[in-house]
């Protein structure tokens, strides 16, 4: 049975958090932290529909998880807010998440020795 793109290209961060538009949202934000989207843009980006996506867009303003960056035309853009010190954390966490999760998967295919971590 062909797993369909969406399935293939799900993030570690959606994986273990699940396809919620809030965390789809998160996920391409976090990804994309270098750059600056429209609205259109972040809902497409994220594969949410419209109408998700603006009963969320509330409160990651109100969160300050997003702030605006800049205006083009009448087109406003918007970025994950890397001056709030949880977005800081989120970010790190996605890529510690992510970097564990591919340890696992290297130590899986032999690529890599199981490495004993001291707590």
């Amino acid at each position: 049975m062909e797993k369909n793109m969406e399935e293939e290209s799900k993030s570690i961060f959606v994986e273990y958090f699940g396809s919620s538009p809030y965390v789809k949202v998160l996920d391409f934000l976090i990804d994309g932290q270098e750059f600056d989207y429209s609205m259109t843009e972040i809902a497409r980006g994220a594969g949410v529909g419209w109408s998700a996506f603006t009963r969320i867009w509330k409160q990651l303003l109100e969160k300050e998880i997003i702030v605006a960056t800049r205006t083009i035309g009448n087109a406003k853009l918007f970025g994950v807010n890397r001056k709030n010190p949880s977005v800081l954390r989120l970010i790190k966490f996605d890529w510690e998440l992510t970097k564990l999760e591919t340890d696992k998967l290297f130590q899986k295919e032999g690529w890599i020795k199981k490495v004993k971590v001291a707590a």
